[in-house]
């Protein structure tokens, strides 16, 4: 049974409680819920007070918590944002109990309507109870981590083709940019890989017959975490690379600058000596003393620009 709050509010989710069978559990779903939205669905459902105000304020690490019969699961879910780059969280909190499953959403993605599709095509899976709800959002969340890990990886090469493309540009804000969102990417995933192993070991709270889907969840977890993990790696190695060409663009400007220097010091220095216009320099007075003045400037600047031009000063 999937209670909802759209489908007639607290009321008809209550209602609905009242009336499962024995072997019934009720899914009650609820986005973006202010304070007394949960406060008497918390007392009929038995949820911690501390619970409660974990699904009201989100922004919560990924987590487990039990509170007597009533587990409680914090999960981040995560998007691609692709015309600006982003990777964009919210939040869904996941309470099992022995015939419940609550899930409450902040943020824009709403992942129960997949996890419901999937339930759909996997009847089998309710009859262990509320705990296929939990694992069907934990798999739904993290093949959305998997999706939004291709994205990021794709820019992340476009990112490297630049770094070592030709151009100049400097993508020292474009790297870093691309860093925090993978930090964010991070932050959501690893803290939840510990709990999916728990959840797949033996010490699980559920019928064994769950364990190997809780192991596939937690496999698919572990690869996601390599896989940003070495996105964060990369990235570094970017910042390195991208940092190291532009000291190299800096020193062959040097470089350029020192070559015109050396080649405009030389006829600079002919004519400061001949410009001194003391009264016994023979050369003032001779007729080819100019245009000898002038061949040798033009002889030593040509003679240091091939120099330099052939050690790739220039």
């Amino acid at each position: 049974m999937d209670c909802r709050q759209a489908d007639g509010g607290r009321a008809a989710v209550l209602e609905g409680l009242k009336r499962l069978g024995e072997r019934e559990f009720c899914w009650v779903h609820v986005d973006e819920p202010d304070p007394g939205d949960l406060e008497e669905l918390a007392g009929d459902l038995g949820l911690h007070p501390l619970a409660v105000e974990d699904a009201v304020q989100a922004h919560q690490r990924p987590k487990r918590e039990r509170y007597g019969d009533v587990l409680a699961v914090a999960v981040k879910t995560l998007w691609y944002v692709e015309e600006g780059c982003d990777v964009e969280t919210g939040e869904v909190m996941v309470f099992t109990g022995p015939r419940f499953a609550l899930t409450v959403r902040h943020g824009p993605v709403d992942p129960t309507g997949e996890t419901a599709r999937r339930l759909e095509e996997d009847p089998q899976l309710l009859r262990f109870g509320p705990v296929a709800v939990l694992h069907a959002i934990l798999d739904t969340v993290v093949d959305s981590y998997t999706e939004a890990a291709v994205q990021v990886r794709a820019d992340l090469t476009a990112l490297e083709r630049r770094v070592f493309s030709p151009a100049r540009d400097d993508l020292t804000e474009d790297i870093y940019s691309l860093k925090r969102e993978v930090v964010e990417f991070r932050d959501a995933v690893q803290p939840l890989v510990p709990v999916a192993e728990d959840f797949a070991g033996p010490r699980a709270e559920w019928p064994r017959e769950m364990l190997p889907y809780f192991r596939d969840v937690a496999d698919h977890m572990h690869r996601t975490d390599a896989e940003v993990r070495s996105l964060d790696e990369l990235l570094n190695s970017a910042l390195d690379a991208h940092l190291a060409r532009v000291g190299v663009w800096q020193n062959d400007d040097m470089r350029r600058i020192s070559a015109w220097a050396a080649i405009l010091a030389t006829p600079t220095l002919i004519a400061g000596i001949y410009g001194m216009n003391f009264a016994h320099m023979p050369e003032l007075s001779w007729t080819y003393g100019y245009p000898l003045a002038i061949t040798v400037m033009v002889i030593a600047a040509v003679l240091l620009h091939r120099t330099f031009h052939r050690n790739g000063w220039l």
